[in-house]
């Protein structure tokens, strides 16, 4: 590849914003083109959590805590992009399920240890009922999602990054089985590499290669407050909600880390949810319900990330996880490495999307999937 090569991320969500600075700030020349608004669409609605907790197995447990330790990094490159490290408080599983996790992760080095209905009211003093036993892993914080994508997108563009808003990818550009760039609302564009960072519109984008992406895409309702003086010091994990406490304020909650099912009455989910917030702080009854948001969140069928290029086709990379807010800086920085210098992070090794099974044709050619170069 060239010593500046062309790129194009497509999504301006957390982890293409991730990825383009990466790119650039390694020099290379990088488009990213969005559907929407910067900030994407799962973005926008998480809880925005960043931890280790919910890392199983341990090969998994380790990405995470390398993702952890990315986003120092990135503070420290980034002056104004900050997470709030405030550790968390953790009782979602019963007793005896607690002590194992806790037993296990402290074996793999996780800061993580039981606390006792005294030491949690000392570190959550307006929790109402606070939980016999509970677990505190104090290494853990949450980011301003919106904030954060942005913060990466106008650093990418001060390194020479451009941003395409409010253009969807209506298809990939070919020679060959190799992807020279895409097709958008603004015209064609060129490339070295192509790399899908789309969400939940990731799968659409690969089948234009002829590769099927298995990718869930289960709603998340989140409820936010308005701003309220401060009441938690720390993220809450509790078995009936998970409660965060933003920058400015709100408290920000849903059933759990990704946000409550809505079913078919979102608004009175809202309700059940804002309800629940009001019970679990001493000065719930003063808070105020402002608004409620519907995500969705991506996630490969087996759970972990899909990270890597696509098997049979050179020039087309995707990168597509639930837990894109944890993952995004690691996945970037490694999957800006494996492009630029060919080299694959052992850590990505278990999750390249060649582990999902290519279509029994791909890589087809046809008009539809398909712009030949040539044309």
């Amino acid at each position: 590849m060239s010593a500046s090569p062309r790129i194009i991320v497509v999504g301006a969500g957390i982890i293409g914003a991730s990825i383009a600075w990466h790119l650039a700030r390694a020099g290379a020349s990088v488009t990213v083109i969005e559907a929407g608004q910067a900030g994407g669409i799962a973005t926008r609605t998480s809880w925005a959590w960043i931890n280790a907790s919910h890392g199983n197995p341990e090969r998994y447990f380790r990405l995470r805590i390398r993702a952890m330790e990315e986003w120092r990094r990135l503070e420290r490159d980034l002056p104004r992009l900050r997470v709030a490290w405030s550790g968390g408080l953790i009782w979602d599983l019963p007793a005896d399920s607690l002590r194992a996790f806790a037993a296990e992760h402290a074996a793999w080095g996780y800061d993580i240890r039981q606390v006792d209905r005294a030491e949690i009211q000392r570190l959550e003093p307006e929790l109402a009922a606070p939980p016999e036993l509970a677990l505190h892993a104090a290494g853990e914080g949450a980011v301003e999602p919106l904030s954060a994508t942005l913060i990466l997108l106008q650093a990418a563009e001060g390194l020479g990054a451009r941003l395409i808003a409010d253009s969807p990818v209506r298809g990939l550009e070919f020679r060959g089985d190799r992807v020279t760039g895409v097709e958008t609302a603004a015209g064609r564009l060129a490339a070295d590499e192509v790399i899908l960072a789309a969400g939940t519109e990731t799968p659409a984008l690969a089948a234009m290669a002829g590769f099927q992406l298995p990718l869930a895409a289960p709603p998340g309702l989140l409820v936010s407050t308005a701003p309220a003086p401060r009441l938690l010091n720390g993220l809450v994990i509790a078995p009936a909600l998970h409660l965060r406490q933003t920058a400015e304020g709100r408290l920000l909650a849903g059933a759990d880390f990704g946000g409550s099912d809505p079913g078919t009455e979102p608004a009175a989910e809202a309700a059940t949810v804002f309800e629940g917030i009001r019970q679990m702080l001493r000065a719930g009854a003063a808070l105020a319900f402002d608004f409620h948001t519907v995500g969705y969140r991506p996630t490969p069928a087996d759970g972990f990330p899909a990270v890597g290029r696509l098997p049979g086709i050179a020039g087309l990379s995707l990168a597509v996880t639930h837990s894109g807010i944890t993952l995004a800086p690691a996945i970037a920085r490694f999957l800006a490495e494996e492009i630029l210098s060919g080299r694959r992070d052992p850590l990505l090794a278990p999750y390249g999307p060649e582990r999902f099974r290519p279509a029994p044709d791909f890589p087809r050619k046809t008009a539809e999937a398909r712009i030949s170069s040539e044309s």
